[in-house]
């Protein structure tokens, strides 16, 4: 088992050290190591079975209380520790209905949240396009109101859950003004899009490029009022930003504690790997880079929990580094992991092979690291804390 120290940290309550064995205990008997060979199903299973154990209420929060990111990272890094697609699973039924979360009418919650607490209702977040990434202010997909109807066309792609998601939040452009301040968001049921595509990238989860083509939906349907899409979107990123640090987080753990395993027992002559003067500096760094992601996630997910410096309630920056250093960080450790096994390190089925693969998206969704950098940079420009 991981070093669990740090929950002795100030930043933590007790609900906090009492939820972490409770995670802990929940994957140690209920997830295996094995790969999924048909993920849509392995994610439905997952869904439902992270509901019944109560686990994805903390994705949602309740009626008077947005969801707290200490306790979506202590469980995003104790899932990634054991298997990243329970990781994934968990952090999209809250970035799906994240939106909802935040803005959504009292109707809207108590059709969908309860559903997604119990693992009954799985959701989806569709932002991305095809010629439309990081830049949301360039976004093609269009809502035009049509009585009591919104008609949406376009096209939306690299969309997690796309072909299993119950619903989507869609993002869509309806005229308020120009780029971002145009955009509006809305609850879109998944048997009214087209799955035009099924996507596979190195670390398999659902993934799909979906079509809207003269989807109609009630009015009602839409998030917040029109022409705040954007806002919404973007708080809803930052609100799980620090989370996406905490799986990569999770990832390096696993990957020193595999590293340590197999140093103590790879023999070497008379010794073993880990007596040699090379592989102790690297274990050293392997630790010192996941102690610093610890302190910069725990601290971003405290100060959005609390409120930072003179009542900030975004800390953007912070959750920006948070997210920054620890997945450019784990991917160092991992990799470091890998060299460490040697031929081993490379092999399918062999734990930081699947580490390896499992990390490089995290540098990229969520806003990739060039994007953190360029928050980082402005704030400090703007004279900003962190």
């Amino acid at each position: 088992m991981s070093d669990t120290s740090f929950l002795t940290w100030p930043f933590f309550d007790e609900r906090h050290r009492d939820l972490a064995p409770k995670l802990e205990q929940w994957c140690e008997a209920t997830i295996h190591d094995a790969p999924a060979s048909d993920e849509d199903a392995a994610c439905r299973s997952i869904v439902a079975e992270l509901g019944k154990a109560g686990f994805l209420k903390l994705c949602v929060g309740d009626a008077k209380h947005r969801p707290d990111v200490r306790s979506l990272a202590l469980a995003r890094e104790t899932f990634a520790r054991h298997h990243g697609l329970v990781d994934f699973a968990f952090a999209m039924q809250g970035l799906g209905s994240g939106a909802i979360s935040l803005f959504g009418t009292v109707e809207q919650k108590r059709e969908w949240l309860p559903k997604v607490a119990a693992g009954e209702a799985i959701a989806a977040f569709a932002m991305t396009e095809p010629e439309c990434g990081s830049d949301a202010g360039n976004m093609q997909t269009s809502a035009m109101r049509d009585g009591n109807e919104w008609v949406l066309v376009g096209e939306k792609t690299y969309i997690s859950n796309g072909g299993i998601g119950d619903f989507y939040v869609t993002f869509a452009r309806t005229g308020e003004g120009e780029g971002a301040k145009g955009l509006s968001a809305f609850i879109v049921p998944a048997e009214t899009v087209e799955i035009a595509e099924r996507i596979e990238v190195i670390a398999p989860h659902p993934l799909a490029r979906i079509k809207y083509d003269n989807v109609r939906i009630p009015a009602d349907a839409i998030i917040g009022e029109p022409g705040e899409g954007f806002r919404i979107a973007m708080e809803t990123l930052n609100l799980f930003r620090v989370t996406v640090g905490a799986a990569a987080l999770g990832f390096a753990r696993r990957a020193l504690d595999e590293a340590l395993s197999f140093a103590k027992a790879r023999r070497l002559g008379k010794k073993t790997l880990a007596d040699n003067a090379v592989t102790q500096e690297k274990l050293a760094d392997m630790a010192l880079a996941i102690d610093a992601s610890a302190l910069l996630i725990y601290r971003a997910a405290w100060q959005q929990d609390v409120g930072g410096p003179e009542g900030a309630t975004s800390n953007r920056r912070a959750a920006a580094m948070a997210k920054l250093h620890a997945t450019e960080a784990a991917q160092q450790v991992i990799d470091a992991a890998v060299q460490m096994h040697g031929g081993a390190g490379v092999t399918k089925g062999v734990k930081v092979e699947e580490l390896y693969r499992d990390i490089r998206s995290l540098r990229i969704y969520e806003g990739a690291s060039e994007v953190q950098r360029q928050i980082i940079a402005r704030d400090l420009l703007k004279g900003e804390r962190p």
